[in-house]
């Protein structure tokens, strides 16, 4: 498993929300949910992104946007027309004064704007919690990262658009994984462009020798690895691996895993029904006085004190009229 997988296999997005946009012009909102990770997926029409720091870019049919947050940022139809609404944490909608809307409403089942037929089509859908095995990826991007339709090719923005519309069973199961499908297939095509630039270990992913070690580190992080056991595992010398993989990935392969583990385990802390002690054997240590140990000299705190940071955590606040993830 690499870490893209780890969007989908690991913290997935369980209750992310998810919205269709119809709209005519005159419109703009001003986003300010500190939202953590948000993707915008162009249906029909164009619109204007307008990050807090950066330049506008302009959006067509079969764009994707993601915008890392918190920072705030305005969607329009132009980027010279004044916000007519404001998204607040909690998906609350109000206009810019702070008063009830008036020309912005509920238009069916998870659809929101001014016209039930807009000339501007879009879904957004928020991250509301990220995954600490995630981070390393994600913070590799830009603020705003825009794909465009032409960049691939797939039925994905077309799917995500006549499922979210949809109230049947099981619906929000569905759009948690095609909102996945979705923003990992966008990582993958900007990691791919020449001018991002992704982390030294996505690189070394492809590399025939150090991409199956850690492949290996990713996949079975409790085994109890040696750099000796790893080169053994993939047909090299000791040396050999530990050179070639400090120069591909940046660090020695167990200061690679020594991270990766402990990103593992803040993300296991985060369930109250595993003990310490269950983490510790889960990401490969013989002990929770070991994990505590490693977890505290990377993170600067014990497992205990980031379990109790995290329950202390407002939980995301469920979305309020009128945008609102389920129907009425």
């Amino acid at each position: 498993m690499d870490v893209v997988a780890g969007l989908l296999n690991g913290p997935r997005a369980e209750g992310a929300f998810l919205l269709r946009s119809s709209l005519l012009p005159p419109w703009a909102l001003r986003v300010r949910d500190k939202a953590p990770l948000t993707l915008v997926a162009m249906v029909r029409g164009t619109a204007w992104v307008i990050p807090e720091h950066g330049g506008a870019s302009e959006l067509g049919t079969g764009d994707v946007a993601i915008l890392r947050g918190p920072d705030p940022y305005v969607f329009a139809d132009d980027p010279v027309t004044a916000p007519q609404a404001v998204i607040h944490p909690g998906q609350r909608c109000t206009t810019p004064d702070g008063g009830e809307l008036s020309d912005l409403g509920e238009l069916g089942v998870r659809t929101w704007g001014n016209a039930p037929e807009g000339a501007t089509v879009m879904v957004t859908g928020t991250y509301q919690v990220l995954s600490e095995i995630c981070r390393p990826l994600l913070d590799a991007l830009p603020p705003l990262v825009v794909i465009r339709g032409d960049a691939w090719e797939g039925p994905l923005v077309p799917l995500l658009a006549g499922e979210v519309v949809k109230d049947e069973p099981g619906q929000d199961a569905v759009l948690d994984r095609l909102l996945d499908l979705l923003l990992v297939a966008a990582l993958r095509t900007w990691f791919s462009r020449p001018e991002a630039d992704p982390p030294p270990w996505y690189r070394a992913q492809s590399d025939p020798v150090i991409g199956p070690a850690l492949r290996l580190l990713h996949d079975a992080p409790e085994r109890p690895w040696t750099v000796a056991r790893l080169a053994a595992e993939t047909n090299v010398s000791r040396a050999a691996l530990a050179r070639r993989f400090t120069a591909l990935v940046g660090e020695p392969p167990m200061g690679y895993l020594t991270a990766w583990r402990i990103a593992l385990a803040a993300d296991l802390l985060r369930d109250p029904g595993l003990t310490i002690g269950q983490v510790a054997e889960r990401v490969g240590y013989g002990s929770s006085f070991a994990l505590s140990t490693a977890f505290k000299r990377i993170r600067g705190v014990s497992p205990r004190e980031h379990r109790a940071a995290v329950a202390r955590a407002p939980e995301p606040v469920a979305p309020t009229t009128p945008w609102r993830r389920r129907p009425a």
